[in-house]
């Protein structure tokens, strides 16, 4: 016990950390910053159209290779599956989802708007992405793939709990939202698929395993599982919502998911391209 209590107010928020805890409980904040001649945010976005067309605008900023707007491409892919499954099927809390989605994004532009103000205020689970965007080494798929870690495994149970405490609903397994949430979980594995294929396939991809048989692609992206990460992005959207009475324990519970999604976030970036994978990406 004695051991438990030393080791506690290690999880305390430093004060560089405390900005990006207050959207947690409703104090978000966008101002303005300019990444490549780009201004990130200066409102939350309040449709899906707006996430399509600021994250495409960001694909358009950065130079050929950036791993932000990597991560702003599939991400895009996944938004624009998502508001065509909404136009065209009966979807049955399709509120939920579409006030899910702008939530979730808005978490997105607000870490790189703080990102690029100040470095030290953004949250610890976008730093790898944000920070080592312009790696040598770096493939784009291990950049969107970080990306996406940063984005379920940190935003989506903030977004799950911001959402289902405005629409007032809760996250049981058995309601109409968690139905809602898999329905996506389908489209995301879709989009997650075309997007690997293109890079871990072809005859170029299958000489580059022969040639680099350590710090491999593949390796790299076998590390993340998508619906392992939204399984657990529900659990965790749970326990903050079970803490949402409980802020001191809220903010540190997402402390240190921060800080863990962060790492992992890191190992995904390890440099695994190669001159073929770079050569394939040229003649596709």
């Amino acid at each position: 016990m004695l051991a438990r209590r030393n080791r506690l107010p290690q999880l305390a928020a430093q004060p560089a950390e405390e900005a990006h805890l207050r959207g947690f409980h409703g104090a978000q904040s966008f101002s303005s910053a300019v990444a490549y001649g780009l201004r990130v945010s200066s409102t939350p976005p309040s449709t899906i159209p707006e996430v399509i067309e600021r994250l495409r605008a960001l694909e358009a900023a950065g130079p050929r290779g950036d791993g932000v707007a990597c991560f702003a491409h599939l991400y895009r892919e996944v938004t624009e599956s998502v508001r065509s499954d909404l136009d065209t099927h009966r979807v049955a809390d399709a509120s939920f989802l579409e006030r899910l989605d702008v939530a979730f994004a808005g978490l997105f532009f607000s870490a790189l708007e703080a990102y690029e103000r100040d470095p030290g205020s953004a949250p610890r689970a976008w730093v790898p992405l944000f920070a080592g965007r312009s790696s040598r080494g770096v493939a784009p798929l291990q950049f969107a793939l970080a990306g996406m870690n940063a984005h379920i495994n940190r935003d989506l149970p903030v977004a799950l709990v911001t959402t289902c405490g405005e629409l007032g609903v809760g996250l049981g397994d058995a309601s109409p939202e968690h139905g809602a949430f898999e329905r996506v979980d389908l489209l995301l594995a879709q989009v997650e698929t075309r997007v690997k294929r293109t890079y871990v396939t072809g005859w170029l991809a299958w000489l580059d395993r022969l040639v680099h048989r350590l710090h491999r692609l593949d390796d790299v992206v076998a590390m993340w599982d998508v619906d392992r990460a939204r399984d657990a992005a529900w659990t965790n959207g749970q326990a903050l919502w079970a803490l949402r009475g409980e802020p001191p324990l809220a903010d540190a519970f997402l402390l240190a998911l921060d800080r863990i999604v962060g790492l992992a976030s890191r190992g995904l970036l390890i440099p695994a391209d190669s001159v073929l994978r770079r050569l394939a990406r040229l003649v596709d």
